[in-house]
């Protein structure tokens, strides 16, 4: 069971320690990658504040494919270097973009989303996916939640089985 009352005491970073440490019982005890991929972007969805999208596209033979989020409906499919989760694939990087109407090709699923942070899933040189967070803000994600996603994926590459997904 997650306690997800003792957030609103939380500061920020605090509160980002605490995802880490829901994520690693949630991959601990359950050794399905699918249900842990949907119970890690619930995590995200939880601890964060200010978002309107969190989750997963998934590396399809060169394509990314809409995985486990928690958000309103998306693209289904993402060419790597397309939009921001398309760059951060075909670059494995993280792209922090403080406002996506400024991205040159960004892909907007979502006409609320203003800002937009991906982290690259990268396994033994190859992304298996993309870690997706939209928000409404301009300027939303800084070094703090980059930090703490970095992270958050490391947990993942430790525990999923992407090749299952």
């Amino acid at each position: 069971m997650f306690k997800l009352d003792v957030l609103k005491k939380m500061t920020t970073e605090e509160k980002y320690k605490y995802m880490l440490i829901l994520l690693e019982g949630q991959l601990s005890s359950e050794k399905d990658s699918l249900a842990n991929l949907c119970n890690a972007s619930a995590i995200i969805n939880a601890a964060m504040d200010r978002l309107n999208w969190a989750g997963f596209y998934i590396n399809r033979d060169g394509v990314l494919i809409l995985g486990p989020f928690q958000g309103l409906p998306a693209c289904n499919r993402i060419e790597f270097g397309k939009g921001v989760c398309g760059t951060a694939a075909a670059e494995k990087k993280v792209q922090r973009i403080e406002n996506v109407h400024d991205f040159p090709g960004h892909i907007a699923c979502d006409s609320a989303s203003n800002s937009e942070i991906v982290v690259p899933i990268i396994v033994d040189d190859r992304v298996c996916a993309v870690l997706d967070i939209d928000s409404p803000e301009l300027n939303r994600f800084t070094e703090l939640e980059e930090k703490y996603l970095v992270k958050f994926v490391e947990k993942l590459i430790k525990y999923i089985t992407w090749n299952e997904i």
